[in-house]
């Protein structure tokens, strides 16, 4: 039996006196594509955020290959990790972002190459190539040299994603990455992540408001509502039969604003 590749056992997290998530487990396989849906303030992005170690947990425990993500082995028990382990940690988890964090003073080749030069200390010759194949697979190679103020909001992101797979990383976080877009823009954003699944092996989850590639793309659909998991299950299922009342009036009113499901 494999085991799963991120394991999320009972972890809470509060900003003040909101409570975001509220003693959350969950299972993720490795090469499983997952899509978290849900409203506003469910504690999706936070989840995402919490992998990549944006944000830490208040209780509970996460293992990313079996390995604790917040906490290291001392004298046969587990104490808080230090920022050596977190670091380790991260290079396992790559993460793209709504707003597409490029930075601006770098150009697209050096916003790509920046994380394994630094982190890996891979060569600039090498980081370049890599870079150059990444850029191709997004479509993007013509404007290695561009600096993000002169490209389009579909373009930023596709650097963005570009970024975030130059470290190699085992599983991919996606965040909301088309809703800053202009509709025209969504869908080369879009191509990008289905040539992702298409051609990589990678564990990947995905916080989306479209719901119609959700149930395209992803394995299975987590609907989540005020820090828990109210359902579950495959993309038909959950779509065309939503059995928990609060998953069915949620698609109701994404319907009603215009979403394909």
């Amino acid at each position: 039996m494999t085991e799963p590749i991120i394991k999320i056992d009972a972890i809470s997290k509060s900003f003040g006196t909101f409570q975001v998530l509220d003693g959350l487990s969950m299972q993720v396989m490795p090469r499983e594509k997952l899509a978290l849906i849900g409203p506003s303030g469910s504690g999706k992005t936070t989840i995402l955020r919490i992998l990549m170690t944006l944000e830490r947990i208040d209780a509970g425990h996460i293992a990313i290959e079996g390995e604790q993500l917040y906490h290291m082995p001392k004298n046969g028990g587990l104490i808080a990790a230090d920022e050596r382990h977190l670091t380790k940690m991260r290079q396992k988890i790559g993460m793209v972002f709504q707003l597409f964090n490029l930075f601006p003073h770098m150009s697209v080749i050096d916003n790509v190459t920046l994380a394994p030069m630094l982190t890996k200390g891979v060569a600039r010759a090498a980081a370049e190539k890599r870079a150059m194949e990444l850029l191709d697979m997004v479509g993007m190679s013509e404007k290695a040299k561009a600096m993000p103020a002169q490209l389009s909001g579909g373009q930023k992101q596709r650097v963005a994603i570009a970024r975030a797979l130059a470290l190699q990383p085992k599983i991919m976080l996606f965040d909301e990455v088309t809703s800053a877009l202009d509709p025209e823009l969504v869908e080369e954003v879009l191509n990008v992540l289905w040539k992702l699944c298409a051609e990589t092996d990678m564990t990947m989850l995905l916080v989306t408001h479209e719901m119609g590639f959700a149930r395209d793309f992803a394995d299975r659909v987590l609907f989540f509502d005020r820090g828990k998991i109210v359902e579950e299950g495959k993309p038909d299922e959950l779509f065309r039969n939503p059995k928990q009342e609060r998953t069915q009036t949620f698609l109701r009113k994404i319907i009603a604003a215009g979403h394909r499901v």
